[in-house]
């Protein structure tokens, strides 16, 4: 008999270039061999929920809108297929979709800013507070937890009315009141403020990023004998850079796809002058039931969010500053 060739790997328990490959077991979600397989698929049923839910509630009615987009459908009957029609119309013989994206990119541009500002100030103040801080972050945080409601939006209409208390405050200083929601001059900066006052969860991110911040270099700063603004500019605004980028381009998407302020405080109103985009996409598919019309309009403002959100990108490596990126 020949002698048994010995196992290096039983003797080492390591292997070498001459040890026999090891065979591989490929464990799949259905093995029932592989005790792991049962594991597997008990993995894919808890997240079947969430898999369901996308499919049936995001992905399917976003391919739906945009065959829709491409038909004319009431919303009764059955979609009739025409082509490009939707955004022949909405381009050239639709004078309010135009109207609309105007006051819309008016309200982004203004409210979005006023917000960080305001967030970002506010954020500041907190960084110092060493008391309660977490009680005032509370109460800071409300507005942005119910300023989105429709009560709010009553409230708010309610403070600007020829009535309300803003009027009230100027009689009692001797001014005569204003029609701030009749006026189309002023009416859709009283919706600008109710989102610049809708500051929290801006203002939580940007406490956030304040604190990541190193002291020394404040410390620093001092020993060399700059000054707060010197500071604020040289050392947080620049490391605040990414943060800065994050809330850009989140409240640059939820400023143009505001609705609630538009459709409860003025209604679109006066002239037009706060018809925001998306008020005036739910008016054409659930008023004038045209489905198809107001499914081209989201996938307009799809495209026109993408590349804004594209822009700030490209944009960033100009102003963005990562702490990598300096080492």
């Amino acid at each position: 008999m020949l002698p048994r060739k010995s196992d290096p790997v039983a003797e080492t328990g390591k292997y070498t270039r001459n040890s026999p490959a090891p065979k591989l077991k490929i464990a799949g979600p259905f093995n029932k061999k592989n005790k792991n397989g049962y594991q597997n698929v008990t993995g894919y049923l808890f997240i079947s929920p969430f898999i369901i839910g996308f499919i049936a509630l995001t992905l399917y009615p976003i391919v739906y809108s945009f065959f829709l987009s491409f038909t004319d459908f009431d919303l009764l009957g059955t979609p009739n297929f025409i082509g490009l029609g939707n955004y022949e119309r909405m381009f050239t013989g639709d004078e309010k979709f135009w109207i609309s994206l105007k006051v819309t990119f008016t309200y982004a541009l203004t409210a979005v800013p006023l917000r960080l500002v305001f967030a970002l100030a506010v954020a500041m103040l907190l960084n110092r507070v060493v008391e309660f801080v977490g009680l005032y972050r509370t109460l800071l945080y409300l507005p942005s937890i119910i300023g989105g409601s429709i009560a709010i939006s009553i409230l708010w209409r309610q403070l600007f009315g020829n009535d309300g208390a803003l009027n009230s405050l100027l009689g009692f200083f001797g001014i005569s009141g204003h029609s701030w929601l009749g006026d189309p001059a002023t009416a859709l900066w009283t919706l600008v403020a109710l989102y610049g006052w809708q500051f929290g969860s801006s203002m939580l991110i940007f406490l956030a990023g304040l604190r990541n911040i190193p002291k020394d270099y404040y410390e620093a700063a001092s020993i060399d004998g700059a000054g707060a603004w010197s500071q604020f500019v040289r050392i947080t605004l620049p490391l605040l850079t990414p943060v800065i980028l994050f809330n850009l381009v989140m409240q640059t998407i939820q400023g143009f796809m505001a609705f609630t302020p538009s459709y409860v405080v003025t209604q679109g109103g006066p002239m037009d002058s706060t018809l925001l985009y998306v008020l005036y996409m739910f008016r054409r598919a659930f008023e004038f039931f045209d489905m198809g019309y107001a499914s081209a309009m989201a996938w307009v403002m799809l495209v026109i969010i993408g590349i804004l959100t594209a822009i700030i990108f490209k944009s960033s490596k100009h102003w963005v500053h990562y702490e990598q990126d300096e080492k």
